[in-house]
């Protein structure tokens, strides 16, 4: 199995659920804590060790911080569509300010997947919910249902696009480690706030509890 199509594979996931099982999409809670918690504990066990063995960590720890701000930035035009929210709109114009957010997120997030293979699982979990929430959102906007489907299919490439692009650029191999530490922000802040705003009044309950537990442990021993 291929597993640079997993981003692929994610969103026609999301996307079918959508279109037919708009009677589940009420409560997304656990698949959403489910998501965090494995986003986090990838970016845990497999990114952060490599990148802050190799080099100054001072530095590192610096582009983990400004992976930080660009998706705080990011998610100021895309209104934290990367952890499954996205406002009704009456507006028949595109979206395009989400279109680039989303677009620029998925394509950083592609660059590590070549020396990290297990991270491919982790941006798995993570597009399920959010392409179920993004369909949601779009069918639902005025847009011609075309302008989505167009939508759905370039977010769907962005994430293979950015891992074709880190394998056959050279010069990208060069900052791998800076580019591997904004990913480590980007997914730090995702997942942390999935995590607490999955829970009704940032609490969690026992099935979330459990759900986490269980994410953490396959990540773990995947």
């Amino acid at each position: 199995m291929n597993i640079f199509l997993f981003p692929i594979y994610a969103v026609i996931a999301g996307f079918l659920i959508a279109r037919f099982m708009q009677h589940r999409l009420g409560d997304l809670k656990l698949l959403l804590a489910f998501s965090g918690a494995f986003l986090l504990s990838i970016t845990a066990f497999e990114l952060i060790p490599e990148v802050f063995s190799e080099g100054n960590t001072r530095r590192s720890g610096l582009f983990v911080m400004l992976g930080v701000l660009l998706q705080i930035c990011l998610e100021f035009f895309s209104k934290g569509a990367e952890h499954g929210h996205v406002h009704p709109s009456n507006s028949n114009l595109f979206p395009w300010l989400l279109f680039f957010s989303l677009s620029l997120h998925a394509f950083l997030e592609g660059f590590p997947i070549e020396q990290h293979n297990h991270l491919a699982y982790g941006i798995l979990v993570h597009k399920i919910p959010i392409a179920i929430v993004l369909t949601a959102f779009l069918w639902n906007a005025e847009i011609p249902k075309y302008a989505a489907v167009l939508f759905l299919t370039l977010f769907t490439v962005m994430t293979p696009l950015g891992t074709w692009v880190a394998n056959k650029t050279d010069w990208l191999a060069h900052y791998q480690t800076e580019i591997s530490a904004m990913v480590i922000g980007i997914f730090l802040h995702i997942s942390t706030v999935i995590l607490f705003e999955s829970s009704e009044g940032h609490k969690f309950n026992l099935a979330k509890l459990l759900t986490i537990i269980v994410a953490i442990a396959i990540a773990y021993f995947l």
